[in-house]
């Protein structure tokens, strides 16, 4: 994997995020979609650049067709899927031209996507989910990649569009900008002129194949099993398809932070994806934080302290066996960081980093023990200049 073509996707998030104020997390997930050929959904009101995050980044991906439109309830069938070819019904064929409509799309927003009426509605899930495309009753696969949809409101039970809603697998709510300091920025235009990256139709291509191949260890299966059974204990049911598709999600998200191994941190981003109703969020986001916060990164932070302590308790008692006590602690700890890389080998980089430095630590202790004037108080007090953390 080439880290260099990985290099652009963290130009194009870090330029979006420039340009869109407090919308970090709706960049990474539009970003995370186009890399897993999910969907996604935005909620919020009116005049919250959701239409405008999703043209701007239509405008980065060069090459790609994309179709854009607001729906209504008065919306018709020919609006998004094209006008019927007169041509061919004049012989009794029911066919439509597709040239530039949604079929044919590449990237697709839908603004307001819960006004969709029936007659949209069958043929729209069809497409969003299948890729296909019935026309004149015969099937057509389609080029879609992604369809960002945007609501100003959830939509209400009983009006027959749970299937469209559960077609977006990442959904996220999206407000007026918070900070007083963003928001002046904003209104000055900050960012707005530079000069956004660019991939082509090519590269993400490209992308979305690495994305398929970035490995998710045992640990993730692990930890998604345990919030599936504590989400079944609070009656949340995420069905087994949501729980698959959230895989992509989890190697996108890896790949776009240049990973080729999925971490259980990067399970964080499914709170927007295993709730189906609002009441629901809350409880679904504590339960997936309490397992995303990584167990590997909280036990190096224990480790860490605890080896500071050690050293820093052996400076000031200079005694022997302080000395050979904080030794045999040091061991502990070193043995405790090798058990951890044994069980989670996708974070040995970040694991064997600490193990080096306590292992600094534990050769310093010993020189201590080993050096005879350590022990001499009236040859004074030796002092460590090594800073390891």
């Amino acid at each position: 994997m080439r880290t260099t073509n990985l290099g652009k996707l963290t130009e194009i998030r870090d330029a979006l995020n420039s340009k869109f104020y407090e919308r970090e997390k709706q960049v990474e997930g539009i970003l995370v979609a186009l890399l897993s050929r999910q969907h996604m959904l935005m909620i919020g009101p009116a005049g919250t650049a959701k239409s405008a995050l999703s043209v701007e980044l239509a405008k980065i991906v060069k090459g790609t067709a994309y179709f854009q439109w607001l729906l209504t309830r008065f919306s018709t069938p020919e609006e998004v899927f094209g006008p019927l070819s007169l041509k061919d019904l004049e012989k009794g064929v029911y066919k439509r031209v597709t040239a530039t409509k949604m079929p044919e799309a590449h990237l697709v927003f839908l603004d307001e996507i819960f006004k969709a009426n029936s007659a949209i509605l069958n043929s729209l899930l069809t497409l969003i989910n299948e890729r296909l495309f019935y026309n004149d009753g015969s099937p057509v696969q389609v080029p879609l990649m992604s369809v960002i949809g945007a609501s100003n409101e959830y939509p209400e039970e009983g009006e027959g569009l749970e299937a469209l809603f559960d077609r977006f697998l990442l959904r996220f709510e999206i407000d007026f900008i918070a900070d007083e300091t963003n928001f002046v920025s904003m209104m000055k235009g900050v960012g707005q002129t530079q000069k956004m990256p660019s991939i082509t139709k090519e590269e993400l291509t490209q992308f979305q194949l690495l994305t398929d191949k970035v490995i998710i260890p045992d640990e993730v299966y692990e930890a998604l099993s345990k919030i599936r059974v504590e989400l079944r204990d609070e009656g949340i049911r995420p069905s087994d398809r949501r729980f698959k598709q959230s895989l992509s999600v989890l190697q996108a998200k890896a790949l776009l932070n240049q990973r080729q191994v999925v971490n259980v941190d990067d399970i964080e981003i499914l709170e927007n994806a295993l709730w189906e109703t609002v009441d629901q969020k809350s409880t679904v986001s504590n339960v997936i934080r309490n397992h995303s916060q990584n167990v590997v990164t909280q036990s190096l932070y224990t480790i860490q302290n605890e080896a500071t302590d050690v050293y820093y308790s052996m400076v000031q008692d200079h005694s022997p066996e302080a000395g050979m006590e904080a030794n045999v602690k040091m061991k502990a700890l070193l043995a405790d960081l090798n058990q951890l890389k044994t069980h989670n080998q996708s974070r040995k980089d970040d694991i064997n980093g600490l193990i080096d430095k306590v292992t600094s630590m534990q050769h310093e202790i010993l020189d201590r023990i080993l050096d005879p004037y350590y022990f001499d108080a009236q040859n004074g007090k030796r002092q460590s200049t090594n800073v390891f953390f």
